[in-house]
């Protein structure tokens, strides 16, 4: 890369300031550093360590082509996170491409045009994630895998000591992520009006936070089912640990292959996200037929606002299919009327829904501050670029969250029955202790 085209991308940094007025700098693969607004620090910059990568971003300029070269270290964000280049560059993105000098734009980017920029490994899942339905050649163990069995350790490094990877309930502005979680724990127990001797089944139990905080505290005969090993392995251990091997039962296995009698109670919590649309009512299905008349249901889950219509609402924004082929592979998220008409198609009443939207933001600022701050471990454990991948989804997540562009909702309903729901009249005995 010859002298001159640093220097004319430095001049386009230097334009580009003028309008961003953020406060981090652009920090060159020679070193060099241009302030990308007036009274900008350098102790937060955006870094392109490789000019091969502006090459591929012009060539292909996805949001893959980013991700790849953020999982290479081609480009990354040193001395912070997602979040703090958000906030110190929150003023000046409004339009800014129109503000642009394009004459400029285009004589310094296109020398890189015929730069090379060959690119190495790819880090996505390499199945058939996008089948759609149960049965058409998707693989839901393989998919629920890629996703949970990165490492125990891993997973240890940002979230909290029961291992909850759900939204936290967050009751105070004091309240620790530690004390969030079991709030959302309890919350989940309350909500389902769980009492001694009730079987109660957790679809997606993850790694045994709720079975087992529902077995100590409730007194509840507890099954959990996950299909993710590294987690069946730490949730067999922790009940051993506890010694709830009399009320926890933890299977390796899809909840649809069980064979047992209706549960009293069920909870799916942040499961349905892998289940995907066109497997609504086939879910929700499996959930009544595992539970009794007039069980109660708990339904925690990720959603994004309904569009025009449905065909508008299914369509792939590029961000989401990144978010699927690096991170999710074969998840889609619901808008709560998809979810809400496939409960009552299925033989659900429904008795209460709750937005926990800014719970969940400040659940994922907290788990994406954990891992940055343990970023040398994990990539000592799942090496470089997950760790740069999983840092961009935590904070990307926060930030949708926070702006509303995602949101997520508990629902409790109960398998339809004649007569009487059997709940109180009000939801009094879930807020007061």
């Amino acid at each position: 890369m010859t002298d001159a085209r640093t220097t004319s991308v430095r001049h386009l940094a230097a334009h580009l300031a003028d309008h961003l007025k953020a406060d981090l700098v652009l920090r060159l693969w020679d070193g060099s550093e241009t302030p990308l607004g007036p009274e900008a620090r350098n102790d937060l910059a955006v870094a392109i360590r490789s000019p091969a990568f502006l090459t591929r971003l012009l060539r292909r300029p996805t949001i893959t082509t980013l991700v790849e070269g953020f999982a290479a270290g081609d480009v990354a964000i040193e001395g912070g996170t997602l979040l703090d280049l958000a906030a110190r560059a929150e003023g000046g993105r409004r339009g800014l491409l129109k503000r642009l000098d394009k004459g400029l734009l285009l004589r310094t980017l296109l020398p890189f045009l015929f730069g090379t920029g060959s690119a190495g490994q790819t880090h996505g899942y390499a199945g058939p994630g996008d089948a759609a339905r149960h049965g058409a050649g998707r693989d839901d163990a393989a998919l629920v895998r890629f996703h949970y069995d990165l490492s125990n350790q891993f997973y240890g490094l940002f979230l909290d000591p029961e291992m909850v990877y759900s939204c936290a309930y967050w009751e105070r502005p004091d309240t620790t992520l530690e004390q969030a979680q079991v709030a959302k724990l309890d919350l989940v127990c309350r909500k389902l009006r769980l009492h001694p001797g009730e079987r109660m089944l957790d679809v997606g139990c993850g790694w045994g936070g709720l079975v087992c905080h529902a077995a100590q505290h409730y007194g509840v005969h507890a099954t959990g089912v996950t299909l993710a090993q590294e987690q069946f392995d730490f949730a067999t251990e922790k009940v051993k640990r506890l010694g709830l091997q009399d009320r926890v039962t933890i299977l390796l296995k899809d909840f649809r292959e069980l064979d047992a009698p209706p549960f009293d109670k069920i909870a799916s919590i942040g499961m349905y996200e892998h289940v995907g649309l066109d497997n609504r009512d086939s879910y929700f299905r499996a959930i009544r037929d595992r539970l009794r008349p007039r069980g109660a249901y708990l339904h925690h889950a990720i959603a994004r606002p309904m569009k025009r219509n449905e065909r508008d609402f299914r369509r792939k924004r590029p961000e989401f299919a990144a978010l699927t082929r690096y991170i999710f592979p074969g998840g889609e998220l619901d808008h709560v009327g998809g979810t809400h008409d496939a409960l009552e198609r299925c033989g659900f009443e429904i008795h209460d829904c709750e937005g926990l939207r800014e719970h969940y933001g400040r659940t994922c600022r907290a788990w994406t501050e954990r891992l940055h701050a343990n970023r040398e471990a994990a990539i000592a454990e799942v090496g470089r670029a997950k760790t740069e991948l999983w840092l961009l989804y935590l904070a990307g997540c926060a930030l949708a969250f926070e702006r509303g562009t995602v949101g997520i909702f508990q629902t409790l309903a109960t398998r339809r029955a004649r007569g009487a729901s059997g709940l109180p009249p009000t939801r009094n005995d879930w807020y007061v202790g």
